[in-house]
């Protein structure tokens, strides 16, 4: 399979990982579990190579899949002349602990300055 299910629905994780990439733009670090930390990951350097091209197509692209515009900007003004000379790996995961209620493996997803 392509990708995890994250044991919810479709529209329950489309929805998850909308939110969760747009929050890890704006704040650029998120505590969350490893497995969905993983799919942030892919999902999240996707949006940054988009910003990268910096053509119009790319900006409606990142548009209809970020639910913020002042991200949306960041991505295009901030991040790509960041990640300018960087092929990839725009994101790193460091796994933190387990999480005390259920004990599930949790780690920090960021930026790569």
């Amino acid at each position: 399979m392509g990708y995890r299910r994250l044991g919810v629905r479709s529209d329950h994780r489309r929805s998850l990982l909308r939110n969760s990439v747009t929050s890890l733009l704006a704040h650029e670090k998120i505590t969350t579990t490893e497995t969905r930390a993983k799919e942030i990951k892919r999902v999240t350097d996707k949006v940054i190579t988009l910003g990268k091209k910096g053509d119009l197509h790319s900006r409606r692209q990142a548009l209809s899949y970020l639910t913020d515009e002042k991200v949306v900007r960041k991505v295009f003004d901030d991040l790509a002349k960041r990640y300018d000379d960087r092929p990839g790996g725009y994101t790193r995961i460091i796994k933190s602990g387990f999480r005390k209620g259920d004990g599930a493996p949790m780690a920090i997803i960021e930026l790569v300055k």
